[in-house]
């Protein structure tokens, strides 16, 4: 993400966002209410004095709305604010959908910025100086291929061997296996950590061949043992800490740590806090050393107040996304939960 342009006095921010991670940022930036102004596409305004109006093509137009929505799906690589038009050329009050995607600047006016909108941006910038995290979860018989990105791990290809046995006419051949995940690999490595990881051998005859195949690759790559293979693996991975310094400074895994300390504390009736009522006694009582909000709750005031108390108190907060396990986890607690200084009664 880049800040093109800021003003504070208006209210106003500019940004270029350069990933799909940026869209998703962008999701939890925009509030409902919120003044959006981007270019968009709409048919151009008929002229009234023809008997039969020629078919009116739609025409590129820079729109400001007032949002009403916002909705972000990784699949479609575009980011959907919904609203009424309230600035731009042509038909005022009407209904109208900005598509932002990848590479086109997105003004955003706010009537007030907020720690978290903040803090949101700076993450957001600071990740775009980082490089990707890929992985491999690799077995006998399937290999997963999976890339970290800020809002969870999203599975890019599964690579499936043929097992062998009575019911095949061949054996299966592992040099044939390997060189598709590594042709896989190849097309979407570029310099990027690579975590190899998985039950068995196979992943160390993966990492030599790679190594073979691409020799650029070699330095950046690590091997790791798990007792599962796939999404399940890298899963364990991140929960038992692993995967070397590059990992532990992903958005993803720290998440996922906070989510292990935080059902730790649980597990020993320890120093913790969820659901609202909990949360909320923790925070009055400064007893707060983090609060953890799942992005879906943390547009309503009441969790703005909290979690401003928690700044003041010197307590930190961290917004933990629902797209990913450690979200899932959150939300089964009420989607608010917090790690304390103290055991509370």
């Amino acid at each position: 993400m880049k800040i093109l342009y800021q003003d504070a006095k208006a209210g106003e921010i500019k940004l270029l966002p350069e990933t799909l991670d940026d869209l998703w940022h962008l999701h939890n930036l925009v509030d409902e209410r919120d003044l959006v102004f981007a270019s968009t596409y709409r048919r151009g305004e008929e002229k009234t004095d023809k008997l039969r109006p020629d078919r009116v093509e739609k025409v590129r137009m820079r729109l400001g709305i007032r949002v009403d929505k916002v909705e972000f799906h990784e699949s479609d690589d575009v980011l959907r604010v919904l609203g009424i038009i309230e600035q731009g050329p042509q038909d005022m009050g009407q209904h109208h959908t900005l598509m932002l995607s990848v590479g086109e600047a997105v003004s955003i006016i706010k009537p007030g910025w907020k720690a978290q909108h903040f803090d949101r941006i700076k993450r957001a910038v600071a990740a775009s100086e980082k490089p990707s995290i890929f992985f491999v979860a690799i077995e006998d018989t399937d290999a997963v291929i999976a890339v970290a990105r800020e809002y969870g791990i999203k599975e890019f290809a599964t690579i499936t061997r043929n097992p062998g046995g009575k019911m095949y006419m061949s054996k299966p051949n592992e040099s044939e296996y390997l060189d598709e995940v590594v042709g896989k690999l190849k097309m979407i490595l570029h310099g990027e950590p690579l975590i190899i990881l998985g039950p068995g051998f196979v992943k160390e005859a993966l990492a030599k061949r790679l190594r073979e195949k691409v020799p650029d690759a070699s330095h950046s790559i690590s091997i790791h043992h798990t007792g599962q293979s796939g999404m399940a693996g890298i899963h364990e991975l991140m929960k038992q800490g692993l995967g070397g310094k590059i990992l532990e400074e992903s958005r993803v895994a720290k998440e996922t740590m906070l989510m292990e300390q935080l059902f730790s504390e649980i597990g020993k009736n320890g120093m913790f806090a969820y659901g609202d009522a909990s949360v909320d006694a923790a925070v009055r009582a400064g007893a707060i050393s983090t609060i953890l909000v799942l992005d879906t709750k943390v547009r309503s005031a009441k969790v703005d107040q909290l979690l401003r108390l928690v700044e003041d108190s010197k307590g930190e907060f961290m917004i933990i996304s629902s797209l990913h396990e450690a979200g899932r986890r959150l939300e089964s607690l009420g989607g608010i939960a917090a790690i304390l200084r103290y055991k509370m009664s």
